[in-house]
């Protein structure tokens, strides 16, 4: 074996060994985004008073946090490296979580929206992962590494909401403030988890050797093949979170139990990380446009689902199907993403790109409440419609007008 084959042997251990670690810390770090999201809207309801309109403004906050947090996340993990920046993350999401506790003891629905923003603060660092495993892996395992990684969200599918379901009550009277106060010890073993991560010298290295050739961010979030991917990212988790904010109000509004709810988003959650044991070897085989048209595709037959009735098994099939769409689709437009940058370019792309998403994703959010509360649960799913409209159409531009990758 001569020294280069050996070199890229071990670049691509390496890369797994990295996908691994950080695949198990999105399955148990990752656990407080289902359960912030389940019982943001709930718990917001069982805070208010007679107005139920801003029951969604919680998710809101934790979808706000998110996006804030983006920016400084990717500084952070710039700074102190990939270990110590996500650990620290790890205490920012035990932070919140403990607010929210607190928040529930003192009936305060403004401090709990609060707390949540700080969780989703922390589920900024979360979101870094799967760059994290792209950028420590080979270009032919990147799309894997990726799609891999989010594929500890299987765990997140199934742990988060039996939380919530064996938690909620736990401290009672006060409800729902079991199962956040559970958000520490899963903050905790996350953090052991990612202490395991080496510190690696191989972006440092490549970010000070190719640093001159770093483009300005405003050219690089100019290119074709990023708006387009940008258009398809946002599109697909934006719509991922209106449906699936406004969904568990809807059942529960439809007399369905509250059991019913958590377990309809566990099988979203499900359906959301499921794919990701093959969605990378999709994307290698077909392209990420294909798949990510494909996930559009599902994102229309999850609405056309919802608006055929209000059965259970019309609202799982539907929060199935979102899921499915959101996988494919956000899973391929961040393949693209990760295709339209230089190694030199990661950090300030990765926050920027962030930065938008979760900020449209915190408007989707706030938008489903305001919208269910006026309209309804079918005209949530009938805006689904234009908004995959649009993101075909950055699809097909792309293809006109074609665009290199880096």
């Amino acid at each position: 074996m001569t020294t280069a084959t050996a070199a890229v042997a071990e670049a691509g251990s390496e890369g797994r060994r990295t996908a691994v670690l950080l695949a198990a810390a999105q399955a148990i770090v990752g656990s407080a985004a289902p359960i912030a999201i389940s019982l943001g809207a709930l718990a917001g309801q069982y805070l208010l008073g007679p107005d139920k309109s801003l029951a969604t403004a919680p998710v809101t906050g934790f979808n706000i946090g998110v996006a804030l947090g983006a920016l400084p996340a990717a500084a952070i993990i710039r700074r102190l490296g990939h270990r110590g920046g996500f650990m620290t993350g790890t205490v920012v999401t035990a932070l919140g979580g403990l607010i929210a506790t607190i928040a529930l003891f003192r009936g305060s629905f403004w401090l709990f929206a609060f707390g949540l923003g700080v969780i989703g603060v922390g589920g900024a660092f979360v979101q870094q992962f799967r760059f994290a495993a792209a950028d420590n892996a080979p270009p032919e395992f990147k799309a894997r590494a990726i799609s891999f990684v989010l594929a500890g969200g299987i765990v997140t599918a199934i742990l988060g909401p039996q939380i919530v379901i064996y938690t909620r009550e736990l401290l009672a009277p006060v409800m729902f403030a079991g199962s956040f106060v559970s958000i520490l010890p899963l903050a905790a073993a996350g953090a052991l988890i990612l202490s395991f991560l080496r510190v690696s010298s191989r972006a440092s290295t490549v970010t000070e050797t190719d640093a001159s050739d770093a483009r300005p961010l405003a050219e690089i979030v100019t290119q074709p093949r990023f708006v387009a991917a940008l258009f398809c990212t946002v599109g697909s988790y934006a719509l991922m979170s209106f449906v699936m904010t406004g969904a568990p109000l809807a059942m529960v509004g439809c007399g369905l139990s509250e059991d019913n709810a958590t377990l309809g988003i566990s099988w979203h959650v499900m359906a959301m990380f499921g794919p990701s044991f093959f969605t990378g070897a999709l994307i290698h085989r077909f392209g990420a446009e294909r798949i990510v048209a494909t996930g559009l595709v599902l994102l229309i037959g999850c609405g056309a689902v919802a608006l055929s009735g209000l059965a259970l098994w019309q609202f799982w099939t539907a929060l199935i199907l979102l899921g499915l769409g959101w996988n494919f689709g956000f899973i391929g437009a961040t393949a693209m993403v990760a295709a339209s940058y230089r190694p030199s370019e990661k950090s300030k792309v990765q926050g920027f790109h962030d930065f938008v998403l979760f900020g449209s994703v915190a408007f989707a959010s706030l938008m489903s409440g305001a919208i269910y509360n006026a309209w309804g649960w079918t005209m949530l799913n009938w805006i689904v419609f234009p908004v995959v409209l649009l993101c075909f159409v950055a699809l097909g531009t792309l293809k006109l007008v074609g665009a290199p990758k880096f």
